[in-house]
């Protein structure tokens, strides 16, 4: 009776506890619903940015691989019979050579494809196969368009025995054993800010029309480097071959993607196939831009590294310590070139001791 008693005083307490409660409680649930929500919206809306903050773009779990199966990779690059090209072509064999059989390696045989025409000096040095440049005037003084050509004709002719490709380029060293990043029909290949397909939709849609689906479908990659299964490499390199040329032709195209040209070129042909990449972001470094190594795989050396004695960048301006592949068009870089100085970011200082390493064991080496 008493219980009964104090129940029904304390009734109007209890109730406006349970009220704030639950006014408190759904309060909480729509602030979360409302900020996953906008998780959400953000996520859709933003996908590029939000994978590019992502070191490593996976591929999907349902085709994963085992990691103790080994799916080994031929390692393709296209290069050219001149001194500049003959260099870089150099220390990457020979870096090659050092990371091909440590574990945790896919890497599986080498071609420098030469698309001169004629053999040259480094045939006993490094496992070639001869093609065919483009007819004369083709490629209007863009020598890269010879890249596609050259892919074309290696496939036909070549007995490659692995299942997958590494296209990869003169001016890459590798860093770390390399493993196979793709799976079957997912080629891998490393995401370029500078190629962008959403903002040039006007001129992409001249070569991948819209019934074929949205311009996001275009990777944001070249065709170096990228690790692809051979049969798919062999439906796209045709279509990349006209694209680039159709690409080429055409002023407006030609002038708004210039030296990248090319590039775009691979990502339209893929998607035309309907090839979707794996996007790994640690798959390549770019001195000076990329300051540490880290865990990444390949050294790209594309731009100049320019510094003053503080070792502060000069990016634009000669520094006066620097190393830039384009100061030896007409022969070799000299050996033991001098070290940065210090402050200069760890990712230049592993380049250029792997360049003197590979300078101090190539022989002949000034015959480049």
């Amino acid at each position: 009776m008493f219980g009964m008693k104090a129940m029904r005083r304390a009734s109007p307490v209890l109730l406006f506890l349970l009220a704030a409660l639950f006014c408190f409680a759904t309060y909480n649930i729509l602030a979360m619903m409302r900020h996953n929500r906008a998780i959400r919206n953000f996520v859709g809306a933003n996908t590029r940015s939000v994978l590019e903050s992502d070191p490593i773009v996976e591929m999907p779990e349902h085709v994963k691989k085992p990691k103790h199966v080994k799916s080994p990779f031929h390692i393709a690059l296209t290069a050219t019979a001149a001194p500049y090209s003959k260099w870089q072509c150099r220390i990457m064999y020979y870096w090659y050579k050092q990371k091909k059989d440590l574990p945790g390696s896919d890497m599986g045989g080498f071609t420098r494809i030469l698309h001169s025409g004629s053999p040259d000096n480094l045939m006993d040095e490094i496992p070639t196969m001869v093609v065919d440049p483009l007819p004369a005037g083709l490629d209007r003084g863009y020598v890269v368009l010879n890249r596609p050509w050259a892919f074309v004709q290696w496939l036909e002719k070549a007995a490659i025995e692995e299942e997958y490709i590494l296209m990869a380029e003169p001016d890459h060293i590798f860093i770390r054993p390399l493993p196979n990043l793709a799976h079957e029909r997912f080629p891998a290949a490393f995401p370029f800010f500078y190629i962008k397909p959403e903002q040039n939709e006007k001129i992409v849609r001249k070569f991948y029309p819209e019934e074929h689906g949205p311009v996001t479908n275009i990777d944001p990659i070249g065709n170096s480097p990228v690790i692809i299964r051979k049969d798919l490499l062999g439906k796209i390199a045709p279509t990349w071959m006209n694209v680039s040329l159709r690409m080429k032709q055409d002023p407006e195209t030609d002038k708004t993607f210039g030296w990248v040209l090319e590039m775009y070129a691979y990502a339209v042909a893929s998607a035309l196939h309907g090839v979707q990449h794996i996007l790994r972001k640690d798959f390549m470094l770019q001195p000076p831009w990329d300051l540490e190594t880290g865990k990444r795989f390949i050294i790209h050396y594309t731009y100049g590294c320019d510094y003053n004695l503080k070792g502060e960048l000069t990016y634009g301006k000669i520094g006066e310590w620097r190393f830039d592949k384009r100061s030896h068009l007409r022969g070799p870089p000299p050996r033991n070139l001098s070290l940065p100085p210090p402050g200069v970011p760890e990712s230049v200082v592993t380049l250029v001791k792997m360049v003197n390493e590979a300078t101090a064991n190539i022989p002949n080496w000034d015959t480049s």
